[in-house]
C-alpha cells in the first residue's frame, strides 16, 4: 500500500504538475526543435492525452505485465517491469536501473559494514570509558564526521590518497570482471561514506548505552555475580541494538536508492549519479524509476528491521 501511494504521488509530481506549470511532457520527449505533428504523435503514442487516472493505471499495469506504445503503424513493446522510455536516449528505463543498481548495492553494502562495526564499537567503548581520553577523542572525531559533508571529505581523500600518494587509482570495474580492481575502486567511497554514518552511530550508541547501564535490570545482573562481559554482551547490547536498527533501516533503505553525493564525487555509475544526470536533463521517466526503486528499498529495509526487533527483543514477540 505504501509503494502504491508513493507511485501515485511521484507520478502526479512528474507527469501532472509539469502540465499545470505549462510544460508538456511530450515536448520534453521530442525536444523543442520539432513540429506540432510530431508532438501530437508522441502524445498519442505515450498516452499523455488520456485522463490522469488512466495514465496512472497504464503505468502501474506496465510494471507487472509490460506495455505496448502504439501510434497507428508504429508499435513499441516494453517488457515488464516497464518504467517507460527515457526522454533523452529513447531507451527503456528498467535496463538503465539494473545496470546502475549493482554499483549502488556494492557501495551501500561495504559502507554499511564499516559504519555499523566501527560506529557501534566506538560508541560502546566510549560509554564504558566515559570521560576518558578515548571517549573524548572518539566523540570529537564523531562530531567532525557529522559536520563535514561528503563532497568535502570525498574530494579531500581523492586529493591525498589518489592524486598525491597514488595509492588508489582506476575507474570502477564490476566485481565479475576484476574483484581486486572492484575492491580498490570502492575503498575510498566506502571509507568516506562510512565516516559520515559511523559518526552518527557512535554518538547514538554511546547515548543509548549510558542510559541502559543505569537501568535496574543491569544492576540486578551485576548483583547476581555475572561478569561484566556477560552483562554488556547479553543484556545491555540487546537494548542498545533497538535504536541502532531503527536508524539502520532508514539509512540503508535511502542509501540503496542512490548515494547521490558519493557517486557523483567518485564518478561511480550508480543510481545516484543516474538520478543527477536525469534531473539535469529533465528526463522524467528515469527520475520516476529511481524514485520508485528508492521507495521500495526503504519499505523493504524497514520491514526487515521490524522482523529483527523480534529476534533482538523477546518482548516484541510477546506483544
Amino acid at each position: 500500500m505504501m509503494l502504491l501511494v508513493v507511485t501515485l504521488t511521484t507520478f502526479v509530481i512528474f507527469f501532472v504538475l509539469p502540465k499545470w506549470a505549462g510544460q508538456d511532457p511530450a515536448l520534453l520527449f521530442v525536444g523543442k526543435q520539432t513540429d506540432a505533428a510530431a508532438i501530437e504523435g508522441i502524445r498519442e503514442k505515450l498516452g499523455l492525452a488520456d485522463p490522469v487516472l488512466v495514465q496512472f493505471w497504464h503505468f502501474v499495469q506496465a510494471l507487472f505485465v509490460g506495455r505496448e506504445y502504439s501510434s497507428g503503424t508504429d508499435v513499441t513493446q516494453c517488457a515488464a517491469p516497464c518504467f517507460g522510455y527515457s526522454f533523452r536516449t529513447e531507451q527503456e528505463v528498467w535496463p538503465q536501473l539494473t545496470e546502475a543498481l549493482p554499483v549502488t548495492l556494492s557501495l551501500a553494502a561495504g559502507a554499511c559494514l564499516l559504519w555499523v562495526v566501527g560506529g557501534v564499537s566506538a560508541g560502546v567503548i566510549s560509554a564504558l570509558r566515559r570521560g576518558s581520553l578515548w571517549d573524548r577523542a572518539a566523540m570529537t572525531i564523531a562530531l567532525a564526521g557529522v559536520s563535514l559533508p561528503i563532497y568535502f571529505t570525498g574530494l579531500l581523500s581523492l586529493a591525498v590518497f589518489s592524486f598525491q600518494l597514488g595509492w588508489i587509482e582506476g575507474e570502477f570495474v564490476p566485481f565479475t570482471d576484476d574483484p581486486a580492481q572492484w575492491f580498490q575502486s570502492l575503498l575510498l567511497p566506502w571509507i568516506t561514506l562510512a565516516f559520515l554514518y559511523a559518526a552518527m552511530y557512535a554518538r547514538l550508541t554511546r547515548a543509548s548505552m549510558l542510559e541502559i547501564l543505569g537501568e535496574d535490570y543491569i544492576r540486578t545482573a551485576r548483583a547476581k555475580g555475572l561478569t561484566e562481559r556477560v552483562v554488556i554482551s547479553k543484556h545491555a547490547m540487546r537494548s542498545t541494538w533497538t535504536p541502532v536498527l531503527t536508524l539502520l533501516g532508514l539509512d540503508l533503505g535511502a542509501l540503496l536508492g542512490g548515494a547521490i553525493l558519493t557517486e557523483s564525487t567518485y564518478n561511480l555509475p550508480g543510481l545516484g549519479r543516474l538520478a543527477v544526470d536525469a534531473i539535469a536533463q529533465k528526463d522524467l521517466p528515469v527520475i520516476l524509476g529511481v524514485t520508485l526503486i528508492a521507495a521500495m528499498f526503504i519499505c523493504v529495509a524497514n520491514l526487515l528491521v521490524d522482523m529483527l526487533y523480534a529476534v533482538i527483543d523477546p518482548r516484541v514477540r510477546l506483544g
